[in-house]
């Protein structure tokens, strides 16, 4: 590969790490200069390990044939178990384990090879793949992405030659420095979603940092928490609370999101929640109580099979409301929090509050009512009036009539 072919690579991998391209693209558009280039590539990989609740790294995989495949696949963790055995067993952990940068295979179908990954691509007609390792500096590692991955194989009769190799090595660390850019970006739009939630982790990674800047809207403001949550937490064994609390949240958070709602704060068992009014109040309480039925079918599993374990069981008291609010940053220089304030918070929460003395899972607002449209309006009851801690003047409260059928 002449070095004008590399150098225009190399520009190409800037261009596109500064652009936003996603790990696919960067992997697809670089093999295929590559091979217009000269560089003999069948397949190339590249393995990023990442920061999320679920999966541990994904892998993004291009091959010059037409064979349809996944451009990513995610994986879960590596240290237990099978995923732990096979992690053990690859190349990639050769090269962690002896502190080299890359390391050549020859492959032949006919010899089994020392990595069982690479028995598919002799297999296939592969006659040598050349492993890598780019690592990052420990100051910038975040979670577990502290080095990039990467694999290349080619069908050529003789292999790579010394000039291929060459031209690897060149390439590589641009390759590397691009995907973990995008890698970077994935990973902060992950952590702002999953610990601010989608609509305000948006906002945020949009620029909405500012402390004082908030917006007045219109929302359907959900507060619940666990029954007896206390006095639960009180007879449980210390290990048995966050399973719990995770079961219950679960169940709660899947519903909320399930019917277009925003989850804005987990506090502690209480969970509070917006349905962004639109056009139409209407449709945002109809939202929220397709997410109260949702909820109730998640709770009726659950609590099955939490009681089959032998494990504590409980509900959720809601309460539901329709207002005004500000909805923005609220707190010091050096550590804010996107969430909603204003009266019809706190009447939210006591709304909520109120269920244990009225003995009812579910309490709506008389303004929420109001909004609701029919046919769920006519599943409103009242429960009569209340005065309310902090708000100034009482008004009547609605339950979910229990011969109504639940919404769909």
């Amino acid at each position: 590969m002449h070095d004008h072919a590399i150098e225009a690579i190399r520009s190409w991998l800037v261009a596109g790490g500064l652009a936003g391209l996603s790990e696919s693209d960067l992997l697809h558009g670089f093999c295929a200069r590559c091979r217009e280039a000269g560089l003999p590539l069948g397949r190339g990989l590249t393995l990023v390990d990442t920061l999320h609740p679920i999966w541990e790294g994904r892998a993004f995989r291009w091959r010059e044939d037409p064979v349809d495949q996944d451009p990513m696949v995610e994986y879960g963790r590596t240290d237990a178990g099978e995923a732990a055995d096979n992690w053990r067993r690859s190349v990639f952990y050769r090269l962690l384990e002896t502190g080299a940068d890359e390391l050549r295979l020859r492959l032949d179908p006919n010899e089994p090879p020392e990595f069982g990954q690479m028995q598919e691509l002799a297999a296939e007609g592969h006659t040598e793949c050349v492993a890598f390792v780019h690592r990052c500096d420990h100051a910038g590692a975040i979670g577990g992405l502290d080095c990039v991955y990467s694999n290349w194989s080619t069908r050529h009769p003789q292999g790579f030659c010394d000039a291929d190799l060459e031209a690897l090595r060149r390439l590589l660390p641009s390759l590397a420095l691009a995907v973990k850019s995008a890698s970077l970006a994935r990973i902060a739009q992950t952590l702002v979603h999953v610990y601010l939630g989608r609509d305000t982790g948006q906002r945020v990674l949009g620029g909405r940092i500012r402390r004082g800047v908030a917006d007045k809207i219109a929302a359907v403001l959900w507060f619940s928490d666990l029954r007896g949550f206390t006095a639960i937490t009180d007879g449980a064994p210390p290990e048995e609370v966050i399973p719990l609390l995770n079961d219950y949240a679960d169940a709660v958070i899947s519903s909320i999101h399930a019917a277009g709602g925003e989850v804005l704060k987990l506090i502690g068992d209480g969970t509070l929640a917006i349905f962004h009014v639109e056009d139409d109040a209407g449709d945002a309480c109809r939202r929220a109580l397709r997410a109260e039925a949702g909820l109730r079918r998640r709770l009726q599993e659950l609590n099955a099979r939490r009681a089959a374990e032998g494990r504590a069981t409980t509900t959720v008291y809601l309460g539901l409301h329709v207002g005004d609010v500000f909805y923005g940053n609220v707190g010091s220089d050096d550590r804010l929090d996107f969430t909603v304030v204003g009266p019809a918070v706190n009447e939210t929460s006591r709304i909520g509050s109120l269920c244990r003395s009225v003995d009812r899972e579910v309490l709506t607002s008389e303004a929420f009512r109001e909004q609701t449209p029919e046919p769920e309006r006519a599943a409103l009851v009242s429960v009569g009036r209340y005065a309310l801690r902090g708000v100034g003047r009482a008004q009547a409260l609605y339950t979910l009539d229990p011969t109504v059928e639940p919404l769909a």
